[in-house]
């Protein structure tokens, strides 16, 4: 079977068309065209080329479809109407959610934001399923026994920041008591960020920290000097184990333990997230003794901090007392770090290369890395805003008269970016703005013991909101669940679904609203959880740490730790 063919001077007919006549198929005839034909034929050499090369292409069937196109585009280029010098440039609309719109938004919504008389009474209304599953409560069991004779000393340099340095300290009481091994007071590194030479004394109660653990673990402030004596009184002389995160217990016993009993010191640096969260009841408890309990911050810390506490709740008398706080992390160098774009322009772009190069010489300007700000936004990774904060806690039912502490460092561009927070929130507060200057004056250009303070007012707040997520969070949402019958009392807001509402032109303030209150919902639903084998016992201290009180259930007082 013939391909059909359009063209009639092809040689072939359609199949619709009426039989050639007999002269046509006379050998006489058969090649000679009618005049007609011949009339519109080819006259110039470009177009007698290009008729060549649509007939040898037409005898090929398989190509047959484009040999249209093939014969205007020829023709278009002999006019000269298609100009391959310009070509147009066609500009991609970003993804929705990708791009910082979170301003316009606010002008949108703002008035009828203002206008909202629905809100209730949030702060008091907000934990609607804290005992659903059942209330908890501590239940760490302290070693009544004597400790057996030490098999040598541990020495960790605790690295990071507070929070990260906590780990180090927790994890490394349950190394030492596992390994029936005397723990040297942890060291802190100097950290190129942080930028803190606070020692352990200075941020939490040495004393009171021995005291805790000294039925359970052997603690001492420093190596005895007969031990020391051997490497020359150099710490650096001392065998240093370099660990791989997340190392098992049993790594320790097969490895580690042998080497302190033939030196009888050894040295971990660096010594943070060095030991698996799976581990055997003997550490976990030890582990959660030392978080929950032993570890207090210092009498400096805890009274400035319990002084803050006091202040809030006498602001929050309205609320009963009660008040939000929140983690902003919004901080130069954590803005800088996620390498998100915001609406700051080339100043903006300015200061983020600056810091980037501060903090971490090349490690963003290295050949081959690609950075792409909108997929970091998409994934949720984008540090929030003041801006997007106060339009969240708007929307979760919080109004004008909510007292909120703020917990951040210093924030980038602050009298910019916060301006539409305070405005948001009228009543929100800093340490800074508690406290005077003389009793900051001590913890000045100490990033660790500010953050301890910090973390003293958030812990006791009814709400605490997690907005970028990180060590200081984490561990408060443990602590918070250990205080308060396993129940967090922690917004942890869905930060993928955050981007595409901030980033929606035509989302209404109702319809926003209804997002940010299922939002809140599912963080008060999901404030009791339980532990699997690989989470954080720093985090979620049920059932390790806690005990259930419920009366379908046995209590795990005599048989937990």
């Amino acid at each position: 079977m013939q391909a059909y063919n359009r063209l009639p001077t092809s040689g072939n007919s359609s199949p619709s068309s009426p039989p050639a006549s007999p002269v046509s198929r006379s050998p006489r005839y058969r090649h000679r065209p009618s005049k007609s034909v011949r009339a519109s034929g080819p006259k110039t050499l470009a177009q007698r080329l290009t008729w060549i090369v649509l007939s040898v292409l037409l005898k090929r069937q398989g190509i047959f479809l484009f040999a249209p196109l093939l014969y205007i585009g020829g023709m278009l280029f002999y006019m000269g109407t298609v100009s391959f010098d310009v070509v147009p440039v066609i500009k991609p609309r970003p993804a929705p959610g990708s791009v910082y719109r979170s301003p316009q938004l606010y002008e949108k919504v703002r008035s009828e934001m203002d206008s909202d008389n629905s809100y209730g009474d949030a702060i008091s209304t907000i934990w609607k399923h804290s005992y659903k599953g059942g209330e908890w409560r501590p239940c760490i069991n302290k070693s009544t026994e004597g400790l057996h004779e030490s098999n040598g000393y541990i020495f960790v340099e605790a690295n990071g920041g507070l929070n990260q340095q906590r780990t180090s300290i927790c994890n490394a009481v349950a190394v030492a008591g596992y390994l029936n091994a005397t723990l040297v007071i942890p060291n802190f590194h100097f950290h190129s960020i942080w930028r803190d030479p606070s020692k352990f004394g200075d941020i939490y109660d040495e004393d009171f920290f021995m005291k805790t653990l000294e039925n359970d673990v052997r603690i001492v402030k420093t190596v005895p000097g007969y031990i020391m004596e051997r490497f020359d009184y150099n710490m650096t002389n001392v065998h240093n184990f370099r660990i791989k995160a997340w190392s098992s217990i049993q790594y320790y016993r097969s490895t580690v333990l042998p080497k302190l009993l033939e030196e009888k010191i050894i040295r971990i640096s660096p010594f943070a997230n060095r030991l698996s969260f799976d581990a055997p009841s003997v550490v976990q408890r030890l582990r959660c003794l030392a978080n929950y309990q032993a570890l207090r911050f210092s009498n400096p810390i805890l009274t400035l901090g319990e002084s803050l506490v006091a202040r809030m709740k006498e602001r929050s008398a309205n609320n009963s007392g009660k008040y939000v706080s929140v983690h902003l992390r919004f901080e130069e160098d954590m803005v800088a770090f996620s390498c998100c774009i915001y609406d700051g322009g080339k100043q903006e772009k300015i200061d983020m290369d600056a810091a980037r190069e501060r903090g971490w010489k090349g490690k963003f300007t290295k050949p081959g890395r690609v950075i792409r700000p909108g997929a970091i936004r998409l994934n949720g990774k984008c540090p929030l805003t003041p801006l997007e904060v106060g339009l969240m806690l708007r929307g979760m039912g919080f109004d004008k008269s909510t007292s909120i502490y703020l917990a951040s460092g210093r924030i980038y561009d602050s009298e910019r970016n916060m301006a539409p927070l305070l405005e948001m929130f009228p009543l929100l507060r800093t340490k800074e703005m508690l406290a005077s200057a003389e009793e900051l004056a001590q913890f000045q250009n100490y990033s660790s013991r500010m953050a301890a303070i910090d973390y003293t007012v958030c812990l006791h707040s009814e709400v605490f909101v997690t907005t970028q997520g990180g060590n200081f969070p984490h561990f408060l949402l443990g602590h918070r669940r250990y205080q308060y019958g396993g129940h967090s009392r922690t917004i942890r807001p869905d930060k993928r679904k955050l981007a595409l509402l901030f980033d929606n032109p035509n989302i209404g303030w109702k319809s926003f609203k209804k997002h940010m209150l299922n939002m809140r919902a599912h963080s008060d639903s999901k404030g009791i959880e339980l532990k699997r084998p690989n989470d954080s016992i720093y985090s979620l201290p049920c059932p390790d740490c806690m005990c259930k009180l419920n009366k379908t259930e046995d209590s795990r007082s005599s048989s937990v730790l």
